[in-house]
């Protein structure tokens, strides 16, 4: 990648925007519910980032950040982020939130105890709240204990993180935690 930049580009939930380095991608913006506000918005999250024609890298990743909004399948693992003044805990977070498959769900309590400590499932919320990357690190599958849906800090909420599970078809019933198979019982 190139120079830092940001391009705006057209999904199938709305105007998303992807924000680059030399180094990856430095994030990415899901839609606004008034596309005037995408501007400032990445404005104050990325100082100092002008809108760009995306490098190669950059345009690729838009391209399939858009065909997965449209339900065509890619975990998108590979695409290379910069993770510049991201601590050691938000890191671990975010490796442990992209290994969940599409169609799949965790809870904040399951990444916590991954990570060595199920207290911290609090802490791995707010580091998600914070996510630079949403769709790329899929937050939007993760959930609190039971199913509940907990908040989703992406433009349009819990809405649209409902939306990108209807899409990867992890809110068939089987698949959510509430209704997972339980040990059969002695």
């Amino acid at each position: 990648m190139e120079s830092p930049g940001f391009a705006l580009f057209d999904t199938a939930i709305g105007r998303c925007a992807i924000v680059w380095s030399g180094a990856g991608l430095i994030g990415v913006h899901l839609p606004d519910t008034d596309a005037a506000r995408t501007g400032p918005r990445l404005a104050r999250r990325f100082p100092g980032v002008a809108e760009a024609p995306p490098p190669p890298a950059a345009a690729e990743a838009m391209r399939r950040i858009a065909a997965f909004l449209a339900g065509a399948p890619d975990d998108l693992a590979d695409l290379v982020l910069d993770e510049a003044g991201i601590g050691d805990f938000e890191r671990a977070v975010y490796r442990e939130t992209r290994a969940i498959p599409a169609g799949s769900t965790s809870t904040y309590g399951a990444i916590a105890t991954a990570l060595g400590d199920v207290r911290h499932s609090r802490r791995v919320g707010q580091v998600l709240g914070r996510n630079p990357w949403p769709i790329v690190i899929p937050c939007h599958r993760v959930t609190g204990a039971g199913g509940w849906m907990g908040g989703f800090s992406a433009p349009g909420g819990q809405s649209t993180k409902l939306r990108l599970l209807e899409l990867e078809g992890a809110l068939a019933a089987e698949t959510l935690p509430l209704f997972a198979a339980s040990p059969a019982r002695s």
